[in-house]
């Protein structure tokens, strides 16, 4: 018959503290405690609202579109790798703004698809093998910060499925030729935004049943939704906007003005 061993409390808790320091000052641990997370950028767009022009090469308070996403994601303490989806004719200019913006993280610039299911998918099969969540984000969503990076992360670290979302400020009606057909109830509506993150293995097979069926989804939320799966929502930010107009350029430089002055 086996003996149980007393340990005094005391000696648990000294020990317990020594090991919460080193992990905090020697980092021993910090990483391999946690899944790995890999951020795929969605960069092939093609710019139709900003009249040809691709946005993601616009300069934002001096610094290109793309190159605030990236560095965001760099920033972040849950990314681990970062792979980019970028029109062919971008690749070269992607990889020169990830040299000289420093990135600390590995970084893999593929050539996206004809549609951003297409580039999700294809840039998901690139990611390492040891990667076990996956965390999409538009190329143009610079504003967003490291730490609306690491909620949603951490969200789907418990769910395997998550998004950013800010509830719906407008009345949402529904119209058909021109007339109103019902009003929403806006206390229900969220306004989705990226990062959204999911279990690898989920989201490649959500993006794959839904370019197999050729049913159109407007973000990875939509295609895991189609598979009957959850998915959860932590909150965002009103800042975490899209570029996608020229207006939105306008809206973007206030905000970053904003927050230089410390408001």
């Amino acid at each position: 018959m086996g003996s149980t061993v007393s340990i005094p409390w005391a000696l648990l808790e000294e020990e317990w503290v020594v090991m919460k320091w080193m992990e905090k000052f020697l980092g021993k641990g910090k990483r391999s405690q946690r899944p790995r997370c890999g951020a795929i950028v969605a960069a092939a767009g093609s710019s139709s609202r900003m009249g040809g022009e691709n946005k993601l090469m616009l300069p934002l308070a001096g610094i290109p579109v793309l190159a605030r996403t990236l560095m965001a994601l760099d920033r972040s303490e849950l990314v681990d790798e970062i792979v980019v989806a970028t029109r062919e004719e971008d690749l070269l200019a992607v990889a020169d703004l990830c040299k000289l913006y420093a990135l600390s993280k590995p970084v893999k610039i593929i050539r996206g698809g004809e549609t951003r299911l297409a580039s999700v998918l294809a840039a998901s099969m690139e990611c390492g093998e040891d990667v076990a969540y996956l965390a999409v984000h538009d190329g143009a969503r610079p504003l967003v910060e490291p730490e609306l990076i690491d909620s949603v992360i951490q969200m789907a670290f418990r769910t395997n499925a998550a998004a950013l979302a800010v509830p719906v400020k407008d009345t949402i009606k529904v119209a058909q030729e021109g007339k109103i057909v019902s009003t929403l109830d806006r206390g229900t509506l969220r306004a989705v935004q990226t990062p959204q993150v999911f279990d690898a293995q989920l989201l490649r097979a959500a993006l794959q049943a839904a370019a197999d069926s050729g049913e159109p989804v407007t973000d990875d939320c939509g295609a895991v939704e189609r598979l009957g799966k959850e998915v959860y929502l932590t909150d965002g930010s009103y800042e975490n906007i899209k570029i996608t107009t020229p207006e939105d350029m306008i809206l973007a430089e206030a905000i970053l003005s904003r927050r230089e002055m410390g408001l």
